[in-house]
């Protein structure tokens, strides 16, 4: 393959990777609009999140081989394809029905993104400077959310045809992807083995089995607050904070998120375990003021401190990867990194479920103190608990 192919392939399996997540955070500003318009409860708005992360784990455990059997390609375009369907899904919400069967299409084309769109962009990555492919592929999933959120929120209170625009954007952004994708060049031949491949493969360090219950705890405490504000975040823009602006809901929504890969950044230097210990306490204190900002209505300090909780969730959850990871060998690091996604996936849906039904009976400040005891008990876990790991063999699970 030329030079010009492999570059061409690297921008347009970029691009897929970003767009797949600009297109699962496009209706979340709009959550509140949906909330007073077409009686979507708290209730359907948070299993619009935990069918969101049941798609992506089942695709993760089920189809996270598929690419390396039928090919990089056709694996991008499956992806585009589900990611547009999700999108027409959305032009006519009326109900809550749409919204969750859309989101659960979106999350299988994220987990099916997060594997297969991944390695085209490993495959097609050029060789310096080295770091590109693993910034690009660590910080996707922040960079596309975030986008995808800010753009929806914008159009939606700036521009005309509030509940479609967005969306008409998202899908004119996925037909130029997916030709971008068809006028590649496949990166891999296609293999035998596709059937066997469905079959889920997870592994866990074996020699020191207390790693993973510390990391999965701060999985479940991070991504469960992250979950939070995919339901929520326009709502408590709007009823916490006093703000019926769709572009400060994506603001709310964006806050949390985005900092993230700053929080990755800055963690070189420790130890997974101290990693994880100063990362959770700060992400605790931090998850206490921004409680504190929503009940005073302080917009400005709520998002500050969303900020620096977001900062702080990705150096944990960096730290917990890296605790896992110590001494395991390339051909078993796909099993682990399913473990780690399935867990934090799940980590997001089970609270959030719980969330949505606890609504029925807690207002959202309420609620919003129900993540901070969530955290401060993961604190505490991770405080007693956590240690540096050792050279890691793995088991099958």
């Amino acid at each position: 393959m030329s030079k010009s192919n492999i570059k061409f392939g690297f921008v347009a399996a970029t691009l897929s990777l970003w767009m797949a997540y600009a297109a699962s955070a496009a209706p979340i500003p709009l959550y509140d609009l949906y909330h007073r318009e077409n009686d979507v409860s708290l209730n359907d708005l948070a299993l619009t999140s935990v069918f969101y992360f049941a798609g992506a784990v089942f695709a993760l455990l089920i189809f996270g081989r598929i690419s390396n059997h039928i090919g990089r390609k056709p694996s991008a375009l499956l992806v585009l394809g589900l990611a547009a369907l999700s999108t027409v899904m959305f032009l006519e919400v009326d109900s809550a029905l749409p919204l969750i069967a859309g989101r659960f299409f979106l999350g299988v084309a994220c987990g099916l993104a997060s594997s297969a769109l991944t390695a085209y962009v490993a495959d097609t990555a050029p060789e310096e400077p080295a770091w590109l492919s693993p910034t690009i592929i660590s910080n996707a999933p922040f960079i596309g959310l975030t986008v995808g959120a800010l753009m929806s929120g914008a159009l939606v209170e700036y521009g005309p045809n509030a509940r479609h625009l967005c969306y008409f954007v998202i899908l004119s952004g996925l037909v130029i992807c997916s030709v971008l994708i068809a006028l590649s060049k496949d990166t891999v031949e296609r293999m035998p083995g596709l059937v066997k491949s469905l079959r889920p493969c997870m592994v866990l360090p074996q020699k020191d089995r207390r790693l993973y219950p510390v990391a999965a705890a701060t999985f479940v405490a991070t991504w469960a607050m992250g979950g939070f504000y995919q339901a929520y975040g326009p709502s408590i823009a709007a009823q916490e904070l006093g703000t019926l602006n769709t572009f400060m809901a994506a603001l709310v929504f964006s806050a949390y998120l985005l900092p993230g890969t700053v929080g990755s950044a800055v963690t070189a230097r420790l130890t997974p375990t101290q990693t994880q210990r100063r990362g959770m306490v700060v992400f605790t204190l931090s998850v206490a003021v921004l409680i504190y900002m929503m009940h005073l209505n302080h917009i400005l300090g709520f998002l500050i401190f969303s900020s620096i909780a977001g900062a702080a969730q990705g150096a944990v959850v960096t730290g917990s990867v890296r605790s896992l990871m110590v001494g395991v060998e390339k051909k078993e690091r796909a099993g682990v990194l399913s473990v780690i996604f399935a867990t934090s996936y799940a980590g997001a849906a089970v609270p959030t479920l719980i969330a949505g039904r606890l609504s029925n009976y807690l207002d959202l400040f309420e609620l919003t103190l129900c993540y901070g005891a969530l955290a401060l008990i993961v604190c505490v876990i991770t405080l007693l608990f956590a240690h540096e790991p050792q050279y890691n063999e793995v088991s099958e699970v």
